[in-house]
């Protein structure tokens, strides 16, 4: 085995190996495992080791600390970037973007545990994995309409293939869902109570150094229970009337029109958010319904990163969510109505760098 393989990769993730088990844990508990380049590199290069180390069976991924699996990408730092103009930004976002294809096509079972807090670039760590469990804890959530910017990290192909309108809900909303919901979404595969976690991890290190995907699913299954009832069920008939139109005005016009709580709750949401981001991202994700596999979709993704970095929502977004917390962004354009198909367009155009 290389010794690499049992060492702290720096101090921000714990790669280690565990019985014929590739454990990599994140550990920047007090940032919620928020994601840096770094990070992003180590997980990257354990995932190469672990493939071509005929000793490893399958990758764990976990997060330090009792608050999630990862909130997401450094915002603050990415923004930081994108004011100097200093290419740290398309960096992170291209190698972080390369490493959820790397995932998504992984050729040993990768387990991802959606433990508590499961956002952004949490999502793109975990649910492109091959087995995917919840906890009574599990939170997850795609929230970058509300700060300026749009699903990404390959959400554009998860959240369009999810089932009816599901995935244009929550990546419009942004709205945080647990373990059920994230499974009728079909971002997970397993719910496994956090009690059985360590006897599950236990079960996995045991495995025989040659185990199959489908052995290392039935591991899985064997600590699995039923998640208790989400909220999204009951509200899919009218998700899938609001948000199976073809823009924001007929969404929005929807939702008015109705007299439900839901409808009025969900209006309420989508009227925080950033007009530009809310139709940069329906477009994504009718886009992201029409392509042929992920890394098309990671591709357009890259290319919309060009114009979030010198965009006004996305500096304003980051500044009163996590700089100035104030929750009070000014968006520019303010209204739907005054964002043009000209602004859409600047997001979808494909990156001067090609990302594959």
């Amino acid at each position: 085995m290389n010794a690499a393989l049992d060492i702290v990769a720096g101090e921000e993730v714990i790669i280690r190996r565990r019985g014929t088990l590739g454990h990599i844990a994140l550990n920047r508990p007090k940032a919620i495992n928020s994601l840096t380049l770094e990070m992003v590199r180590s997980i990257a290069s354990a995932l190469d080791e672990f493939a071509e180390d005929p000793g490893i069976a399958a990758v764990l991924l976990t997060g330090e600390g009792e608050r999630g699996l990862c909130a997401g990408g450094d915002i603050k730092a990415i923004q930081a970037s994108a004011s100097k103009d200093d290419g740290w930004a398309e960096t992170f976002w291209r190698e972080e973007y390369r490493l959820n294809a790397v995932i998504n096509g992984y050729s040993k079972p990768y387990v991802a545990i959606m433990d508590g807090v499961t956002m952004g670039g949490g999502v793109g760590l975990s649910a492109h994995a091959s087995h995917r469990v919840v906890t009574e804890k599990t939170r997850l959530a795609m929230p970058e309409t509300g700060i300026g910017f749009f699903p990404d990290v390959g959400a554009s192909w998860l959240l369009s293939h999810a089932p009816g309108e599901v995935g244009t809900y929550l990546g419009l909303t942004g709205q945080m869902i647990g373990a059920a919901d994230t499974m009728l979404a079909g971002l997970a595969d397993h719910y496994v109570a956090t009690t059985r976690l360590e006897d599950l991890y236990a079960a996995l290190e045991a495995l025989p150094a040659d185990a199959s995907f489908e052995q290392v699913g039935d591991v899985i299954e064997s600590f699995e229970d039923i998640a208790p009832e989400g909220d999204l069920s009951g509200h899919k008939p009218l998700i899938d009337r609001f948000f199976g139109e073809s823009s924001m005005e007929a969404i929005i016009a929807g939702l008015k029109a109705d007299e439900s709580a839901f409808a009025a709750d969900t209006l309420a949401t989508l009227e925080t958010r950033s007009p530009t981001s809310l139709k940069v991202t329906l477009a994504m994700l009718r886009a992201g319904r029409q392509s042929r596999d992920l890394e098309t979709c990671l591709e357009r993704e890259f290319g919309g990163t060009a114009s979030t970095v010198i965009s006004h929502d996305f500096h304003e977004g980051v500044r009163a969510a996590v700089i100035d917390k104030d929750r009070n962004p000014k968006w520019q354009p303010l209204r739907l109505d005054d964002v043009g198909e000209d602004i859409v367009e600047a997001y979808l155009t494909p990156h001067v760098r090609p990302l594959f």
